[in-house]
């Protein structure tokens, strides 16, 4: 902007259409934070350009130039533009930056709301058809092309116009003009609309006789001899789509190009599969929002039913003392388990105490609970047994509704289809993607655009399939958030030998607890993953920052878990601890979402190794004694 306005040659009309122009590209690529910044930043400019021109001008009594009537125009359209940009950053909500020393919020069976305000009302899920609307808005705003009866249309428009501004002109003697004007008028308008409709048909003949020759493409290449079922006709009309748009844009030749010359690049794979679904007029982002559509209007009725309160039970009643919620931007907050409870609840519903942070606070009667813990040096010696145990007694406690159980089975099922889908669409419009690598990779950036939106809605679905493990884990977090790491299993060596002569603040391992607590603000299986996979990697930092071993070398760069210093006798009981101090419940549900969900490839390597950790974790602390806090 500085250097457009220091530039005496140029106008500043000029400059400012120059930065508009700018703005409108990082628009339409895709950026809107940096496209956002462009249309203040011409504002502003035009702003002090029309101020220096008003003092000019005050001074030399001179009227206003008559480029100030275009930039002002030109401002109003920037300041649209921004706002509707502001409008998508809003729904995009950034991460919270967590301070070190802050433990993570306390378990979210608080948390009962998506959103909280002063009435702590309850906004529920939008409905399928406001979603639908959502999804759909993109391609309706993509500009479409005039056909010839529209372009005729305009053009008649334009000489009416000018036919009456003529009209205006003329005296009321001059009849013979008039006249001749009108039927001027009447012969020029039909002429368009006769060129018009003869350039359609014509139009119309050859897209009906290239749509012809594109669908005898697709049926050899789905081999028409054969009885295709409906899936494989409705995966032949698609690629004929697909077809019919090669024909009209040149990108997917480029791209297909460069995929010839660069087959091992996984990076062009990333690129050019963002590109395409970012692009609403392609028949495969097209086939994503509506097999969204699909899969959220088969979660909704499922999620309304279970997130609806019990007849007779009183809602839960906002402590006074405690925190407003703010929005939660993974919407993970949904169907919390119900609280625990020593006693039945009076009729009046009283409300519950706020939980406390973990290790700061007076003491709590933890003396009595560390008792009640196992015994740290055989807590996992015998995890084959554990599991066994934690399995029946999951059997214990009942098994689940049936008809949620079948929904959540047919939502899954559902889901897997449509990255199927999606998957072998795209492979099919580029034929360079099929190999190993970059399927996997390609099947990675379908998954985050497709769960975006429809993560929260099945995580709540999950959650109610899982309410009584999410209880259970509650309570075991509620009792022992202030249990010493001994008491949990941790040796004395993996934890800080003298804390204040380090300046450590907070707990052992708070470091991985707020790492952990960045999942949920995730929505994308893979991501998810990565994050438990930095977790175990923290802690693996943190172990080794508290017991350093002499023959220990220092290497650059994260290292693989397996080749940590501390193996799973230890990394068990730190990971258990981890799961008390991190206050969220709702990771069973998570973990076993992201079992369902996760690739294959990944459940046997490092990613697979983390996620086990975590569930056996999770087990271990469900399942904690709870005896020492019964009086």
């Amino acid at each position: 902007m500085a250097a457009a306005a220091g530039d005496g040659t140029v106008k500043p009309l000029q400059s400012a259409m120059k930065l508009a122009n700018g703005a409108i590209e990082l628009d339409t690529g895709n950026r809107p934070r940096e496209a956002y910044t462009e249309y203040l930043r011409t504002i502003h400019y035009i702003s002090q350009a029309l101020l220096e021109e008003v003092e000019t001008t005050k001074e030399a009594r001179e009227t206003v130039p008559p480029d100030t009537s275009k930039m002002l125009k030109l401002a109003q359209q920037c300041l649209e533009r921004a706002q509707s940009t502001a409008t998508k950053l809003g729904k995009t909500r950034l991460k919270p930056t967590m301070p070190a020393a802050a433990p993570i919020p306390q378990p979210a069976g608080r948390h009962r709301r998506v959103y909280s305000d002063e009435g702590g009302k309850l906004s529920p899920f939008l409905p399928p058809e406001i979603f639908q609307k959502l999804q759909g808005a993109e391609s309706q705003s993509s500009k479409k092309e005039l056909t010839p009866l529209e372009e005729a249309s305009l053009q008649n428009q334009k000489l009416k116009a000018a036919y009456e501004a003529r009209m205006a002109r003329l005296d009321p003697s001059q009849a013979m003009q008039k006249t001749s004007l009108t039927l001027s008028l009447q012969r020029q308008m039909m002429e368009n609309l006769v060129i018009a409709k003869a350039r359609e048909e014509t139009l119309q003949r050859k897209m009906e006789e290239r749509r012809l020759r594109l669908q005898e493409a697709a049926n050899r290449r789905f081999c028409s001899q054969v009885a295709l079922t409906p899936e494989e006709r409705e995966q032949r009309a698609l690629y004929a789509a697909v077809l019919e748009y090669e024909q009209d844009h040149d990108w997917p030749k480029h791209w297909k190009a460069k995929l010839k010359r660069s087959p091992g690049d996984l990076s062009l794979v990333t690129s050019l599969v963002s590109h395409l679904l970012s692009l609403p007029d392609h028949p495969i982002a097209q086939l994503l929002r509506r097999l969204q559509c699909a899969v959220y209007s088969a979660l909704y009725p499922a999620v309304s039913r279970a997130a609806a309160p019990a007849p007779g039970c009183c809602p839960p009643t906002p402590n006074p003392g405690s925190r407003r919620l703010r929005p939660s931007q993974s919407l993970h907050c949904m169907l919390s388990p119900p609280e625990p409870s020593a006693a039945p609840r009076s009729q009046d519903c009283p409300p519950t105490p706020p939980l406390q942070p973990g290790p700061v606070g007076p003491p709590s009667p933890l003396g009595d609970t560390a008792s009640g813990l196992p015994d740290k040096d055989s807590s996992f010696e015998d995890l084959e047994q554990f599991l066994g145990t934690s399995e029946r007694q999951g059997q214990g406690r009942g098994v689940q509704p049936e008809p949620q159980l079948q929904q959540l089975k047919s939502a899954v099922e559902e889901i897997h289809n449509a990255i199927d889908r999606l998957l072998s669409l795209t492979l099919l419009a580029f034929e360079g993607l099929n190999t190993a690598a970059s399927k996997d990779r390609c099947l990675a950036c379908i998954e985050e655009p497709f769960f975006s939106p429809l993560w929260p809605l099945l995580l709540a679905l999950y959650r109610s399939v899982h309410r009584a493990r999410e209880a259970a884990l509650s309570r075991s977090m509620e009792l022992y958030r202030n249990a010493p790491p001994t008491a949990i299993g941790i040796p004395t060596k993996l934890l800080p030998q003298n804390p204040e002569a380090k300046g450590a603040i907070g707990y052992p391992y708070c470091a991985a607890a707020q790492e952990l607590g960045l999942l949920v603000l995730e929505s994308c299986p893979q991501k998810k993953l990565e994050c438990i996979v930095r977790t175990l990697r923290v802690i693996c930092v943190c172990a080794e920052d508290y017991c350093p071993t002499p023959e220990a070398t220092p290497q650059a760069g994260p290292q693989p878990i397996a080749a940590a210093a501390i193996g799973a006798d230890d990394l068990l009981p730190i990971l258990s601890f981890v799961v008390l101090r991190s206050g969220l419940p709702q990771l069973v549900s998570e973990c076993a979402a992201l079992e369902e969900f996760i690739h294959e490839g990944y459940l046997i390597g490092e990613e697979g190794y983390c996620l086990t950790s975590l569930q056996s974790a999770l087990s271990y602390v469900e399942l904690l004694p709870q005896g020492g806090l019964a009086k």
